[in-house]
């Protein structure tokens, strides 16, 4: 079985280009949402839309519930499928989504940049933002009994522009007003933040303490900043670059991973070394080591 993978930030319109990408490459089944689809045809799994909260919808999409990820899991060992396309946030959700199904990892993966142009991407995100309405991969008429009372549309309208290589495909997705947003906002405190920063810093070989974490909440982006202070002989062969650059990567992909929220920068800082003083007498010998080692 070979899986495909479809990246992008939510509300990007991942799930609005995800029936061009799979035609193009022969792929029937594909998994969003927490469904499992063929086609304009739900055949396993339920909706993370019509979860109560976000976290609820973030557990959903990523197929935590054991009878959840069982009942999909089961259906993809009955049909076989030769191609699936899972559709994530990012690379770790959809590695995590295939884990928890029992699938291998993704062997290609397309970011959304790479399906769409940037002006429809630029729409995408200004409805979500403005409008808080999201993209169930089902035609209307499919999901109507599940989403009683909510906004639902169909979306065959933005795929009006005749083109030769959609003729056919199964195109009709539907919008709809989620259950969790209906009943306000999730929010996740800062220092909650804080301390799964620490937490998984500190699990890190040659991390000493985290000095200082701050988070950068623009209105376009969210930017990680953690300042740290280094057991150097703790360090696996002494490399500093090597760590930090690991560092950066793991916090990125659990704080991603744990909250449902995308990162678009982490910035990680050695602000402070700790060292044996029986073996480095002074810091220019220090500095030579660290020199020679990282060359």
């Amino acid at each position: 079985m070979e899986i495909y993978a479809l990246i992008g930030h939510s509300g990007t319109g991942k799930s609005h280009r995800a029936p061009v990408l799979a035609r193009e490459y022969g792929i029937e089944y594909m998994i969003d949402d927490g469904l499992l689809i063929k086609g304009n045809v739900q055949l396993a799994g339920r909706s993370a839309k019509r979860e109560n909260t976000r976290y609820g919808a973030i557990k959903r999409a990523l197929f935590k519930d054991p009878e959840h990820a069982a009942q999909v899991r089961e259906k993809l060992i009955e049909i076989k499928p030769e191609k699936v396309l899972i559709i994530g946030t990012s690379r770790r959700m959809t590695e995590v989504i295939a884990e928890n199904l029992g699938l291998p990892g993704p062997s290609v993966s397309f970011t959304i940049e790479e399906v769409s142009d940037p002006e429809s991407i630029k729409a995408a995100l200004a409805i979500r933002a403005k409008e808080n309405r999201h993209v169930i991969p089902l035609p209307t008429f499919a999901i109507k009994k599940e989403f009683p009372g909510y906004i639902i549309d169909p979306l065959r309208s933005f795929f009006s522009i005749p083109s030769s290589h959609l003729d056919g495909a199964p195109m009709e997705r539907s919008v709809i007003r989620p259950v969790f947003s209906t009943l306000g906002s999730f929010y996740i405190a800062e220092h909650v933040i804080y301390d799964l920063v620490e937490h998984i810093a500190l699990q890190q070989p040659g991390i000493h303490k985290v000095l200082f974490n701050d988070l950068e909440n623009g209105r376009n982006k969210v930017v990680l900043n953690v300042d740290l202070a280094i057991d150097l002989v703790k360090i696996p062969d002494m490399k500093l670059d090597t760590l930090l650059k690991d560092v950066r990567q793991t916090l990125k992909e659990e704080i991603e991973y744990q909250t449902g929220f995308y990162l678009d920068a982490v910035n990680v800082n050695a602000k402070r070394l700790y060292f044996d003083e029986t073996l480095y007498s002074d810091k220019s010998s220090l500095r030579k080591v660290i020199a020679q080692e990282n060359d």
